[in-house]
This record gives structure tokens, sequence and C-alpha cells, in this order.
């Protein structure tokens, strides 16, 4: 029998794949054309935009202009593209495809567009669970809802049709959603509908039994009834099979039984809906298959750029589809289906439950290790399988702490544990990029932590590594919450013990604190304090900033009601409060005593002159007085003076620029030759000394052995002794006889050496 013959591949769709692939490949990597290419893009870059050119553009200039607006300054800045694989760029294809498609003769395109959009149906329908349905595809995942909604409406009102809204004037339809659902869907589906927001009914989410995030389905059962009884429709009701936030499924069983009873449609929508495709899945998950629609978004879950989003629903009457618009006759429309036919095809049934149980595990490996962690807290419907993790820093009231309970402590306790999940979240996203985990707020749990991987795995290519480094960075960072949560407290009192230092209480800063130097000069009016509060606080912090310490100074988030103020960021365990802010509030008042100085510069000048010269006046006529006035004229006092010299005493003068007056120089001289011979210039200033190579505000041994009081008095008695040992040194070698010492017997050395009976005593007198 003969083979059947092999159709060959049509020469210019197969040349128009290769040309695609090899441009986004290019694209991709941001490497186009030469040293001349690289200067006509920097050129191209400044000009645009730019007029549209006459004689037109060869391709390779067009794709290095797109080049140049995808790319920028990725190089300076660091930024790269999201990582697209082989099923990405068939799904990039298809758009290309899709286009080259259209031009086909209407009923060869009528043929290939409907192969196309059953197959995609038949073949979602089949991997989520979901028989005899159809499939809507639509760019705006909202969009389909909202077609949805239209045939709804068409269905419950026959004369819809013709009469349009006047037929909803006496029954007033009502939609119902869950108050966990995403942010202004239902005001969405309103103003397109053209339904007053009256029509829109927010259930509330379980207080007292079950998920906080779950729909109350007792509260739903009276709502409606209420509804029910004063005329109005029950039209729709919007379930989640994982909420946008925590990712946790409504009870979807109960709430189908409902629109059963009350004749209501029910649709359901979010990221659990994934898992429909996998071996074993959670019974609440499964109920999802019963409902009347379902909205998907393969995209994400397999990493496929540019897709459409799909509604798969069940309906008898085709006619009233096509009203809503929930199919089409263009065969235009349906080639929409085509980038996710191609997709579906390259990866396959078991490459596209690969993915989705590959994302699943990952978020049971991160659930597994979190419950490790101490101090963090999980928020997640079931723990066994959960495709959403939700985690939160919150040390536990039992958790033994220095000071007592962390959490209670101070007021505002909620609103600290927020910024320092903002900040822990924040971080994560920056040092673990490949996690893909975002801050989210939370009604009941605050600001959280998520990861959710269905939605960003398959995009960024995330890994067990990538999760383990995840854990890892976790692990650093909770220490440094927790004693930044313990420390607040401290440097609050700390500062408020300083009389130049004002506490400022900023509760969404995730650091120690906010402190902001105050003058001490109250004769200033409400302007010029102002500005010397700024100039101040603005060196401060130049001055903190330039310090060899861990700590991060800086003036705030950009949009920050204080001003003039300095944040301290996130502190360590070892961390000297006590130490950093009297060092806050000292170089406060050396930058306010030197801005005085120079204020008052002019007239302490000028004081100080007018009264050097009435000095230097008066010193001239004493000089006058004693030497005589002969010895004054120049050649008679030359001949006086050197038969009879004048032992004339020259006093020193300096001038002092904080007092504006000329004092003597012997104070001077005195205090210099003394600080010479007693003090040095390494001595330690305070009783706590610092090691080789430790920084500033930080406490030596406070990670392992806690310094006691008595520490600081050995230290000091230590300093004391060293003190005593150099100044008898000094004695011995001073009694010593300096010529030749080599030839000095040993017993004349010794008794040489001592120190006389009177000067011993003396000199420990003068070291107590």
């Amino acid at each position: 029998m003969d083979k059947p013959p092999v159709k060959m591949m049509d020469p210019t769709l197969a040349e128009m794949g290769n040309h695609l692939s090899g441009a986004m490949k290019i694209l991709e990597s941001g490497k186009l054309g030469s040293e001349q290419g690289k200067e006509r893009r920097k050129l191209s870059w400044k000009d645009i935009p730019g007029p549209l050119q006459g004689d037109g553009q060869d391709v390779v200039s067009i794709l290095q202009l797109v080049q140049n607006l995808m790319h920028g300054d990725d190089d300076q800045q660091g930024h790269r593209m999201q990582y697209v694989g082989e099923q990405g760029h068939m799904a990039l294809l298809g758009h290309s495809l899709a286009a080259f498609i259209s031009v086909l003769e209407r009923e060869r395109l009528r043929k290939l567009t409907t192969r196309i959009l059953s197959d995609t149906t038949l073949w979602l329908c089949r991997l989520f669970r979901y028989e005899n349905g159809s499939a809507y595809y639509h760019e705006d995942d909202r969009e389909g809802l909202l077609k949805v909604c239209r045939l709804v409406i068409n269905t419950h009102y026959e004369e819809y049709a013709t009469e349009g809204f006047t037929v909803l004037s006496s029954k007033h339809p009502v939609i119902y959603q869950s108050a966990a659902c995403r942010p202004g869907l239902g005001q969405h589906l309103c103003s397109q509908l053209g339904l007053p927001l009256s029509s829109l009914c927010i259930v509330p989410c379980n207080t007292m039994f079950g998920s906080l995030h779950q729909m109350d389905v007792a509260l739903l059962d009276k709502l409606i009834k209420d509804d029910c009884e004063s005329g109005k429709v029950p039209l729709l009701l919007i379930a989640n099979a994982g909420t946008p936030g925590a990712g946790h499924t409504d009870k979807l069983g109960r709430l189908k039984e409902l629109c059963v009873q009350y004749n209501m449609w029910l649709h359901v929508e979010g990221v659990n809906l994934a898992t429909l495709c996998l071996g074993q899945i959670s019974s609440t998950v499964t109920a999802a298959t019963k409902c009347d629609s379902m909205t998907l978004t393969p995209g994400p879950w397999l990493g496929l750029p540019a897709v459409p989003a799909v509604t798969l629903y069940r309906h008898e009457d085709p006619a009233l589809s096509f009203t809503a618009g929930l199919t089409s006759s263009q065969p235009v429309e349906k080639l929409r289906a085509l980038p996710l036919w191609l997709s579906l095809q390259y990866l396959g049934h078991d490459g596209i439950v690969e993915r989705i149980k590959h994302a699943s595990q990952l978020s049971q490996q991160l659930l597994e290790h979190l419950k490790t962690l101490a101090s963090i807290k999980t928020s997640v419907e079931d723990e066994l399988n959960s495709p959403v993790v939700v985690f939160r820093f919150s040390q536990d009231n039992s958790a033994p702490s220095s000071g007592g309970s962390v959490e209670g402590y101070f007021a505002g306790e909620r609103d600290i544990i927020d910024a320092l999940n903002r900040w822990l979240g924040e971080q994560l996203v920056q040092q673990v990029p490949l996690s893909g985990v975002d801050v989210v707020e939370l009604e009941d749990e605050g600001t959280c932590v998520r990861f959710s991987p269905l939605m960003t795995a398959a995009a960024l290519g995330t890994q067990e590594n990538d999760v383990a480094a995840l854990v890892e960075k976790l692990g650093e960072m909770i220490p440094v919450l927790c004693c930044t949560l313990r420390f607040r407290q401290d440097f609050k009192d700390e500062v408020l013990q300083q009389t130049s230092l004002s506490y400022i209480e900023d509760l969404s800063w995730p650091g120690l604190g906010v402190v902001r130097y105050e003058p001490r000069n109250t004769d200033l009016d409400e302007d010029k304090r102002q500005q010397t509060v700024e100039k101040i606080n603005s060196e401060l912090l130049m001055k903190l900033m330039e310090l060899d310490t861990d700590l991060e100074f800086s003036c705030g988030p950009e949009f920050c009601e204080e001003t003039n103020c300095i944040f301290i960021g996130m502190a360590t365990e070892d961390l000297d409060v006590a130490e950093l802010v009297e060092t806050i509030g000292s170089v406060g008042r050396d930058i306010e005593e030197s801005g005085k100085l120079f204020e008052n510069m002019t007239e302490v000048v000028r004081r100080g002159i007018q009264e050097a010269e009435l000095q230097l006046q008066k010193a001239n006529e004493e000089k006058l007085i004693e030497e005589g006035v002969l010895r004054q004229i120049p050649l008679v006092g030359s001949v006086l003076n050197w038969f009879s010299p004048v032992q004339a005493s020259v006093k020193g003068r300096t001038f002092n620029l904080a007092e504006g007056c000329l004092d003597s120089t012997e104070p001077v001289y005195s205090i210099k030759a003394q600080m010479n011979t007693e003090a040095s210039p390494d001595s330690p200033k305070s009783s706590s000394k610092r090691f080789p190579g430790q920084k500033l505000f930080r406490r030596h041994g406070a990670g392992s052995d806690s310094i006691s009081d008595t520490s600081s008095v050995s230290h000091l008695e230590e300093s004391f002794r060293e003190t005593a040992q150099v100044q008898v040194t000094d004695v011995e070698e001073a009694e010593v006889p300096q010529e030749n010492p080599a030839h000095i017997p040993e017993d004349t050395a010794s008794s040489d050496q001592r120190v006389p009976e009177g000067q011993e005593t003396e000199s420990v007198d003068n070291l107590r």
C-alpha cells in the first residue's frame, strides 16, 4: 500500500517563522548592529520622537529602533528583560501568524479559525475538568465576566433585547460578590452594564468560624432572602477559588446550592483554578467544576506572554450567547485563540501539568521551611495543599525577649509591625528577585509577604534553590527585625532624656526611630528658628552618615509629613542605644555652637579689635613710663640701652573669638605643658573601651555574654593602673644618670632607681 504523500510546508510561512524567531532573539539579547549601529542607537534614542522619514527604512533599522525603545539605558541601570522560553516564542509567533492568516480567502479562513477555536476549547475543558463547556477568549481578564453578566441579564429579562434598561426598573438586578474579591471589580461591572451601584451587594467574609477570607455563606443566604422579599432579582454571584490577597477558596459547594435554590448564576475566578489539571486536588477547588462559568489566566500560569484569558461557561441557547457577545461570526476575532493554540501544542498535556505541579511544590517547600522559623506566622488555607503562601513577621508574646513581651509593649504596635513587614518584603524582593514574592495588604492580618509561584514561577524561572535562598535571607533578617522592635522603646526613652533632642512618633517608619535636634536658643522668631532647625539637622545628618557605623541615617521617605528629621534605620543586637543618642546630641550641640560662632563673628571681631587697640595703647603708655622719654628717641635710646640695658617683660596675648577679648598666653602654655606630661591623646573619654575593628555604637561581646556593671569598673581600674605604671616609669627614667649607662653597677643602679620615701606617698596620692 502506498504511503500518503507528505505535504511540504509553505516556504513563505517557514521563512516568516524563521525571521520572527531570529528577530525576537535579537531583541531579547539587546545586541544588534556594529559600532555604527550603536552610534545610531544613541542618536535615535536622543531624537525620539522624530518625523516620519519620507524614503522609509529597512527591517534592520526598524528592529534597531524597537531594541532602543525596549532596552533604553539598561546597561547603566542594571535592568534585564524577563526570560521568555521557547513556549513564549510560540505565543509571540501566534500574533504574527494571526495577521498572516487573516489575509486568506474567506472560506479557508472560516475553516481554519473554527478548527483553532474548537481545538483550544476542547483542550482547556479537558485540562481543567470542565465538561460540555464553551470558551470566550479576551484580553482583559474582566471582559469575560462582563459578557457573562450580559448573558444572565438577557436570560432573566426576556424583553431586555428590545426594551433595554426600562425592564430593569420594576425589578432591580443584584450582583453579589465577596469582600475579598479584586478591588473595583463590581464597580467596573456596574459601570459597563449601566447599572447603579445599588445593584452591587458586597458580602462580608467570615468573622467567627472558618477562614477570614471566605465568604460568609449564612449571611449571603440572609441577604438574598431580603432582596427577594423587596422585589429585587438575584442575578449573579462572584466567588473565589483563590482570593487575590491570601489565596483562599470560598465554600463553592455550598454556594452552588444557594445559586440553584435562588436561580442565580455562579461565576468563579482565582489562581487556585490552575490546580484543577493536577491529579490530586482539594475538594473545595474541585467544586469549581460545577459552576456556571469560570475565568482562567493560563498566561502567567504557564509563562506565556500576550496570550488571552479564557472564560469557560455553560449555556444551552447559542442565540443568547451571541447576543451577549460571547460568540462572534467574525473569523478574525476567533484568531485570538491562535497564540494559546500554538503554545498548548508545544507544551503538551504533560508539560502543562508539570509546570503547575512545580509551582505547587515550591509553595509546599517554602511552607515547610517557614514552620521552622521563629517569629514568622503563616496564613494559608490548607497546609497540605496551598498554592499561595502568605507570611508575616510577628514576634510571639510568649517568646522570651529582654524587656518582656514585645507585642503590646507600646502603643501603635500594629502599625509598627506593618512597617517592619513592608521593609521585609521590599528587602526580599531586592535580594531574591527570582523568588517572585511581593507585599500585600490584608484587612485582618495587615501587611504581609506573599509567595504565589503559580503567577510568577513560570515567567521568572523560579527553582528550589531560589526558595532556599529566600529562606536563608529571611533567617538573616528576623534577628534584625526583633532587635529593632526591641530597641525602639529604649531609643525613645533615651531621646526624651535629652533636652536638645525631640522624638518624632512615626509609626510607619521601619527602623529604630526618628529624631530632631532642637536649638537651645528660644529667643528666635518662628521663621529664623525654622531655618536654624533645617540647617542644623541637615549638617547633623551629613556628619552622622560619615561615621564608621552599620546604622543607616537618612532624611526619610520621599513623601513624608515630618521634615528636618533624622531617620535611623534597622538595629542589630550589639547596638548601644545610649551611646547613639549621646553622640547625636553631642554632634548637634557642636554644630549649633559653631553656627553661633560664625553668626556673631563680625560683631565679636569688631569689639575685640577695639579692646585690643585700647590694651595695646595702654601697654605703650606703661612702657613709656617705665623706660622714660629719652629711650624713645631713636639715636639716644640706642646709646642708653647700650650703657644701661632695660629688662622689659613681654606679655603674650591671645585673641578669644568666642568671647571677643584678649587673654594672656601664660595659662595656655601651662595647660599645654601639663597635658603633654599627664594626658595622652589616646586616653578614653568614657569608661567604655573600644576594641580594634569595632565600629561605633556597638557593644563588645553583646552576642555572647552580657556586659555587667563591674566590667566597666574593671576597665576603669585597668586604665588607672596603666597610667600609674607610665608615671612611675617616667620618674625612674628621670633619676637614672644619663652618662655611661652601660658601666653602672647593678646595686648602684637599683639604689638610684628607688623613689624617695616622701615622693612615693605623694605620687600615689596624686594617682588616687
